[in-house]
């Protein structure tokens, strides 16, 4: 398979876990354990899914992993 560092849509989703870390910084910061943590575990599980779905050796378990980051 190749490489997901070349997929735009992979470059995208690591320009827009910078603004969601960026913008959780304005969050209160009561909300450290709470809303920002999972904001920001959600979008970092979007690259994340698509490097683990690359990494794969099936169309199948490639296309679910896509699917999961979605």
């Amino acid at each position: 398979m190749s490489n997901y560092k070349k997929l735009d849509v992979w470059k995208l989703s690591i320009e827009i876990v910078k603004v969601i870390y960026i913008l959780t910084k304005l969050y209160p910061s009561e909300e450290r354990y709470g809303l920002i943590s999972q904001t920001n575990r959600a979008v970092v599980s979007i690259p994340s899914n698509l490097a683990e779905g690359f990494g794969r050796n099936s169309i199948k378990d490639t296309i679910h992993f896509l699917y999961i980051s979605r």
